[in-house]
């Protein structure tokens, strides 16, 4: 079977150098808040022609810090995707504030415009447009008066649009483009002071010895998830270049199906197309020795924990949820595989 995704060619691609890293940074003493982070946040601002990226423990945490650090907090509203991962809405809940759903667009997935203007009212502050799968969404004027965040979970290797946004969110989950040995996440910002507060709350908001000005946990990445994303840096465009490039062939030996939108932006941390018969579909490819997955299963509104949170009709969310199938591709594929894939794919119906 094709795996969706093998993270043990990409393991082995680092280890070797990883080892001795490791071994570097046991014997220092210095485990947490040292050069390493400091020299990846450095090298992943510059890949993003940014001022600051700020590590901490995952993606959900650079978008509850970047929120509490660009001023939103209880009584605010923040629109959100109606489909999307639930760290999304969490996090806002977890900043104090109150998450709205907003529907996506039947062929990108994202949030538009329009969809945001729909549920937008005087309490809403910010809105977390979500870059679902890599593809860049639409991202509203800060000039609208709302606080921007771009949830870029997804989009590690797509060019940065700083100067959009307040904040943008990365997760290195290991799956992730660029993803880590652990979980892991960053603020990516231009603004000066909201990478200063992000700074002082993933460590409890601490600004000296045991001195806290702010109440915080603890969001800290460790020095070995961010040698390791070191290591990943310099590979990372070539990295996403190589799922285009799997993308592309994939769409053009399977052009009859409903393929999310693409883009020349487009991170392709997940390939995905949508069939009416989802399991059906499933199981052709199985039998092709084709792996797929659902990213995701249920849309915000449909998920138990959220249960009577959300009033909103997300139809197009909703059809996203029912019909999505992700496909292999991530850059350790090899020719044969990619062709397999692609064979497969070919004799699907459309649907």
């Amino acid at each position: 079977m094709v795996p969706v995704v093998d993270l043990s060619r990409r393991g082995s691609r680092f280890a070797p150098e990883f080892g001795v890293i490791a071994a570097r940074i046991a014997a220092s003493g210095q485990l947490l808040l040292g050069p390493e982070l400091t020299e990846f946040e450095n090298g992943f601002a510059t890949s993003l022609h940014a001022r600051h990226a700020v590590g901490v423990a995952s993606g959900a945490a650079a978008l509850q810090l970047a929120l509490t650090a660009a001023g939103v907090g209880p009584g605010d509203e923040v629109i959100v995707p109606a489909f999307t991962a639930v760290p999304t809405a969490s996090a806002v809940i977890a900043a104090g504030a109150r998450p709205i759903l907003a529907d996506v667009d039947e062929a990108t997935a994202c949030i538009t415009f329009d969809t945001i203007d729909r549920v937008r009212t005087t309490a809403t502050t910010a809105v977390i447009a979500v870059s679902l799968y890599g593809y860049p969404a639409p991202l509203p004027s800060l000039a609208d008066g709302l606080v921007v965040i771009e949830d870029a979970a997804q989009s590690s290797g797509a060019p940065g649009r700083l100067h959009e946004v307040a904040a943008a969110a990365y997760s290195f989950y290991p799956t992730k483009n660029l993803g880590g040995i652990g979980d892991g996440g960053a603020i990516v910002t231009n603004d000066d002071a909201v990478a200063a507060v992000a700074r002082r709350l993933r460590a409890h908001g601490m600004v000296a010895q045991y001195v806290h000005t702010e109440v915080s946990q603890n969001f800290r990445m460790s020095e070995l998830e961010s040698a390791w994303l070191r290591l990943g840096l310099p590979h990372l465009a070539a990295d996403v270049a190589a799922r285009r490039r799997i993308a592309a062939h994939f769409r053009d030996a399977a052009p009859q199906l409903r393929w999310q939108a693409t883009h020349e932006s487009h991170a392709y941390h997940l390939c995905v197309f949508r069939a009416a018969n989802r399991d059906a579909v499933r199981e052709r490819l199985a039998a092709s020795g084709v792996s797929t997955g659902v990213h995701y299963p249920l849309a915000l509104n449909q998920q138990p924990a959220y249960a009577g949170m959300f009033t909103t009709e997300c139809s197009s969310a909703e059809s996203w949820a029912a019909e999505c199938i992700s496909v292999p591709c991530f850059p350790e594929m090899t020719d044969d595989e990619i062709d397999q894939v692609a064979a497969a794919l070919a004799t699907v119906p459309p649907s």
